[in-house]
């Protein structure tokens, strides 16, 4: 699930990227804003979710899949929109707009 904060003064977004599924210990969010790099996203107890917030630039969108127990790759189902992503699948893409 994915939650936007947009910032008057500053031309840039917070996104929080979040991922729950019960039998999943790890989540990585690997994108195209961080060059397909890994990011190990925090399991929140109380929510029982996997976060990550990032900062990106207005205006732009940026693909992005998630990476479950190093093994199975999910999209997220409330992203902005899905593009394929030559691998015979899509990968998700979120819109800072």
């Amino acid at each position: 699930m994915l939650s936007k904060k947009f910032f008057k003064t500053k031309e840039e977004a917070e996104i929080t990227f979040e991922f729950a599924r019960e039998d999943v210990t790890k989540v990585e969010l690997i994108a195209e804003f961080n060059d397909w790099k890994p990011l190990a996203m925090k399991f929140n107890k109380k929510a029982k979710v996997f976060k990550a917030k990032v900062r990106l630039p207005k205006n732009d969108s940026f693909e992005f899949r998630y990476l479950l127990n190093d093994t199975e790759w999910e999209n997220d189902y409330k992203a902005d929109q899905y593009l394929p992503n030559g691998l015979g699948t899509e990968n998700s893409v979120v819109q800072t707009f």
